[in-house]
């Protein structure tokens, strides 16, 4: 008896070892369903349930008359179920499939898929062909997709931007408004039933969204039609590679027309080059050449370095440093003249004497404030920041340089608004091009009005500049802007296009800058044409001409509406 007890101590009490597996088990049920591993619950749980956000109509973008530029429609596309795909069906498909899109169902097939999509955004007529299969096959679906349309086609498309197939904005308004134009009113939850393959959805718990979001530009749509017709005329005849026009409220900073060229079809997909896309009024860098000067000359004014009534002898060209400083025709010298001159004759000489004796760091400081070599709050995307170099590289011949507006970049809306800064009496308007924006929930989450940046002339200063910007168009270069129709200012360009460190032999930026009525100014507006190739490169040969096209067919707008 006591050898029996001996033996069943060393084999040990049975039940230790059932609690020992039993307390193993419960800790690794406890653990699995209270704290599991969180990559394994979001894999779990996308088999049995997930959110879907419920799709709603994108918003409305509007010019500032309330005339709709982009409106969603919806359009049909067509879906397939390849899991209830037989075989009499494949007759009725190939009549509007490929062959690859068969062999794509099929292996879709293979996989027990239950969703193939064939086409998105299908045309009137293919979708009837569709209709009509879908009679005889049952597989096949029609779902509503919603369709962006520009109501006028290619017009503002640069401004306006485009979206992709999943209604999402790339560009333009539509890329930096994306938020408010599309706000899904919710979700809801799709519950997989097991068992089946259907699934049900729950009850949603959403926020009522009633009100279609809008985007109100300041733009006016018939002043931006004006534009681009004259612009693209132009660019295309002359066979510019590029071509910008702004038209802008002085007083207000609001923009009322914006193009650029080349241009594209928002809604064709193979018209979306690269270079089509990029909206040169904000994103371009280029040497602004003579329609620099009147801004540099008002902050020379400004900083007593040159006085009006001053005389400047001015040679054909002018050793300065390490290079020459040249007149347009390097071979007429324009002798003496006074200040006033070096603006309607646009002296490339008498700007680089103003040039030599300002102060680097101050006229450094005056410009940054002016918004060169900033990046220009408004609301589009892809502003350039452009190019003004630090003052400790204004050396040899720079400053010269930068007085005759080369030797910087700038972009042609920079331009534009610090020249605002002198028709409208001194103030640096910040530009906005969107007037309201108000969300799905009917508020109002945006509103664009006249904001100044800060005070940059007396209007001593701009009063003379207006006055001599006034004698360009009347006895200087820009005779070619002069209309009958009303006043205009204003003052030409003719840049030199750089390339690896030197300028590029032949090609010019032509350009015009201008202002109208010169009495009170109501409009501002800017005309480049990049690297014309047909002849015509002078500002006020090629540039000039179209500024007075658009202002007199403007003014007959103004007498209509």
């Amino acid at each position: 008896m006591p050898a029996i007890k001996s033996r069943k101590g060393r084999a040990g009490n049975p039940w230790i070892l059932f609690v020992f597996f039993f307390s193993v088990i419960s800790i690794t049920l406890v653990a699995r369903h209270c704290y599991p591993n969180p990559r394994i619950l979001e894999q779990s749980q996308k088999q049995y349930w997930r959110k879907v956000p419920l799709k709603s109509a994108r918003g409305i973008i509007q010019d500032a008359k309330g005339n709709a530029l982009v409106i969603s429609e919806a359009m049909p596309a067509f879906a397939i179920d390849p899991s209830k795909v037989v075989s009499k069906d494949y007759a009725e498909l190939a009549q509007i499939l490929s062959q690859d899109t068969i062999a794509k169902i099929n292996s879709k097939i293979e996989t027990k898929s239950q969703f193939m999509w064939l086409k998105h955004k299908v045309a009137d007529d293919e979708a009837a062909k569709y209709k009509a299969v879908m009679r005889k096959v049952k597989a096949l679906r029609e779902i509503d997709e919603p369709y962006r349309k520009y109501t006028n086609n290619k017009l503002m498309s640069h401004v306006l931007g485009f979206c992709d197939n999943d209604n999402k904005g790339q560009a333009g308004i539509e890329q930096t408004w994306d938020n408010t134009l599309y706000s899904p009113p919710g979700q809801k939850i799709v519950v997989r039933r097991p068992g089946t393959q259907a699934s049900s959805m729950l009850e949603q718990d959403n926020d009522k969204h009633t009100v279609t979001p809008t985007i109100t530009l300041t733009l006016d749509s018939r002043i931006q039609y004006v534009v681009e017709k004259h612009l693209f005329k132009t660019a295309e005849a002359e066979a510019a590679k590029w071509a910008v026009c702004i038209c802008m409220n002085p007083n207000t900073g609001e923009i009322l027309a914006m193009a650029s060229y080349p241009t594209y079809d928002p809604t064709n997909r193979k018209s979306l080059t690269m270079e089509a896309l990029s909206n040169g009024a904000v994103s371009r860098g280029y040497e602004p050449g003579s329609t620099f000067k009147p801004i540099y000359l008002g902050v020379a004014l400004e900083r007593g370095w040159v006085r009006k009534d001053e005389m400047f002898f001015c040679p054909a060209k002018l050793k300065v440093a390490d290079g020459f400083i040249r007149e347009s025709d390097a071979r007429i010298a324009l002798g003496n003249v006074d200040t006033a001159q070096l603006l309607i004759k646009s002296s490339n000489v008498g700007m680089a004497q103003i040039g030599i004796r300002a102060e680097k760091t101050k006229m450094y400081e005056s410009l940054q404030a002016l918004g060169f070599g900033q990046e220009t709050d408004i609301e589009l995307p892809g502003v350039a920041r452009g190019i003004l170099p630090y003052p400790e590289n204004w050396r040899g011949i720079t400053p010269a340089n930068i007085a005759i507006g080369q030797g910087l970049a700038v972009t042609p809306l920079q331009l534009i608004n610090a020249m605002a800064a002198i028709v409208n009496g001194g103030k640096l308007m910040s530009p906005y091009i969107v007037k309201e924006a108000i969300n799905s929930a009917g508020e109002v989450v945006y509103k664009g009005e006249p904001k100044v940046m800060r005070e940059i002339f007396t209007s001593e200063t701009t009063s003379w500049i207006k006055k001599t910007m006034r004698r360009v168009v009347l006895e200087g270069t820009g005779k070619r802007a002069a209309t009958p129709i009303t006043n205009v200012a204003g003052k030409t360009g003719t840049a030199q296009v750089p390339e690896k460190g030197v300028y590029a032999k032949g090609k010019y930026v032509a350009s015009f800058i201008g202002f109208w009525p010169y009495e009170d100014p109501k409009y501002l507006m800017l005309i480049l044409f990049g690297e014309p190739s047909k002849g015509r490169y002078y500002g006020g040969d090629l540039a000039a001409p179209v500024f007075k096209s658009i202002v007199e067919e403007m003014a007959e707008l103004e007498y209509y509406s």
